[in-house]
């Protein structure tokens, strides 16, 4: 199996909307859960108003995350971007701002390759990535605790980001808040 991780760009739109809108676990997001105001609704919302709010990020030049392609289709997709700029998730954590700190905050990898480790794969391009872009701080916020249902993992699983050496800055019994400095990140 071959595999390429790329930074999303508006060449990769396309890829972007192929790999959502054929994921029915969790295509219907479109990964706009963070940029929506507040938790209220979101339930409810159709998978068309969140490829709306998808196209309008696209349209104000935002393209936050990576692909992760599989054989050359894409087959993965992380959500990454400074941090402070998606303000329900500092509202959620009380977070205080810091415009140097990046957060990754969503993962979905095609189920046909789930649990094969490619999520972790994923990641550290990225935070290799990141360190050459010079970002020095990221967080991440996954689930927390035991039994933890595959469709709650889309913040990606804890395991990941530990092995990968990220530490734990805050934590209650449902979600950790988890850092790690790139300056020591080492392969």
């Amino acid at each position: 199996m071959s595999l390429e991780v790329k930074r999303f760009s508006k060449d990769l739109v396309g890829d972007f909307y192929h790999l959502h809108n054929q994921k029915k676990d969790a295509g219907w997001c479109f990964c706009v859960a963070w940029w929506i105001d507040g938790w209220d609704g979101w339930s409810d919302r159709t998978a068309g108003e969140n490829r709306r709010a998808r196209d309008e990020l696209h349209t104000k030049g935002e393209y936050d995350g990576y692909l992760l392609y599989i054989n050359n289709n894409p087959g993965g997709w992380c959500q990454v971007g400074p941090r402070d700029r998606l303000s329900k998730l500092a509202k959620q954590f009380e977070l205080e701002p810091d415009p140097e700190t990046w957060a990754i905050t969503c993962f979905l990898i095609d189920p046909a390759y789930r649990r094969r480790g490619l999520a972790s794969h994923l990641l550290i391009e990225i935070l290799v990535d990141l360190k050459k872009l010079g970002i020095g701080r990221v967080e991440a916020f996954p689930r927390h605790g035991a039994d933890i249902d595959e469709m709650d993992m889309w913040n990606g699983p804890e395991s990941i980001f530990v092995q990968a050496g990220f530490t734990v800055v805050q934590e209650d019994s449902k979600r950790l808040v988890l850092a790690i400095d790139l300056s020591n990140f080492v392969l």
